[in-house]
């Protein structure tokens, strides 16, 4: 019998749960583990509070290069590109393909936004598949960055929404309701970080150094959209499927336990292409560009049409817009 996405996923959990154990007794063996090491004396009260959170693998697979890397702000140009060479390396030697990864950087002038026409998007998932080929992401244990949520007509309850519809779309009195990262400029997952791995970049994406983050989820719980991934188990792609073209802040192949989540294709809008989400659509209802832009789909967007964010009340300010034809 075909197992349930919820039953992997407590079987991951569980397994998780037994390395986490592994972990404890191997940090009580050595005495010290990278996040304590990381932030030195200065932090120790932050890596204390999440000194339990990384699997034991994870922490046996460091390298030296990869235990002593320096934050990502703080990597010159010869420090990065050290690294990416190191992350190319490591790639050939797991999955034996050759990789390029990069380092787009944001564009002067330049804050992006996304903008959803509900009248629109009829429920057809495209966007799901074309990210989760487009961000390397896991097939097995899944991880999806958008989730799309099946309503009834006349609610916006999304605790009562169904994001493991199947069948024929759309349905008669239900519309869809795509979540992804709102990339907020007032991102409570960047403000929990206690390594500051998590980060907002100057064209508005929120980011995450996978080599920096510890894996203590305090992200993932601050999210009030559900936008975050924890890797509880090696990336499982098909060597076939693998996108050889890699950014360091987006979709490279992550290591097994740290968080992961949509970057609005970074590694592509910064070269001035659209996300591949809005590129599979196939009804148009995604819109992309920059907000400063008067040009722009999403500026007129915000101008001509009446648009909402989901949970305005928390004064996240979302930069993820959603509206419906006139």
């Amino acid at each position: 019998m075909t197992k349930s996405l919820d039953q992997k996923y407590i079987e991951a959990h569980h397994k998780w749960t037994e390395r986490e154990e592994k972990a404890r007794q191997e940090k009580k063996k050595t005495g010290v583990d990278r996040r304590t090491f990381l932030k030195g004396m200065a932090a120790v009260g932050a890596a204390s509070a999440v000194a339990k959170a990384k699997p034991a693998e994870a922490i046996g697979n460091l390298t030296f290069e990869n235990f002593f890397q320096k934050h990502y702000k703080r990597m010159t140009p010869e420090d990065k590109e050290r690294v990416f060479k190191r992350i190319q390396r490591e790639i050939k030697q797991e999955y034996k393909v050759d990789v390029k990864v990069s380092d787009p950087r944001p564009i002067p002038g330049v804050k992006f936004a996304y903008a959803l026409n509900l009248s629109l998007c009829n429920g057809n998932r495209r966007c799901v598949e074309a990210c989760i080929k487009e961000n390397n992401q896991s097939r097995s244990p899944q991880i999806q960055y958008i989730k799309v949520l099946e309503l009834d007509r006349g609610t916006l309850d999304l605790e009562k929404s169904d994001r493991y519809y199947d069948g024929e779309v759309p349905k008669k009195d239900k519309f869809y309701l795509p979540v992804q990262c709102n990339q907020c400029d007032n991102p409570p997952c960047v403000k929990v970080c206690p390594v500051t791995a998590t980060w907002k970049e100057e064209d508005g994406i929120v980011v995450i150094d996978y080599d920096w983050c510890i894996g203590c989820r305090y992200c993932q719980v601050a999210c009030p959209y559900e936008a975050r991934s924890f890797n509880f188990a090696p990336v499982e792609i098909p060597k076939d499927e693998i996108n050889p073209n890699q950014s360091y802040l987006s979709n490279r192949i992550r290591p097994k336990g740290v968080m992961e989540k949509c970057t609005f294709c970074l590694h592509r809008t910064r070269e001035g292409k659209y996300p591949a989400c809005l590129e599979a659509c196939p009804t148009g209802a995604r819109k992309f560009g920059n907000i400063l832009d008067p040009k722009s789909d999403v500026y007129k967007i915000l101008k001509e049409k009446h648009t909402f964010v989901l949970k305005e009340e928390l004064n996240t300010i979302p930069q993820f817009f959603y509206y419906v034809s006139d």
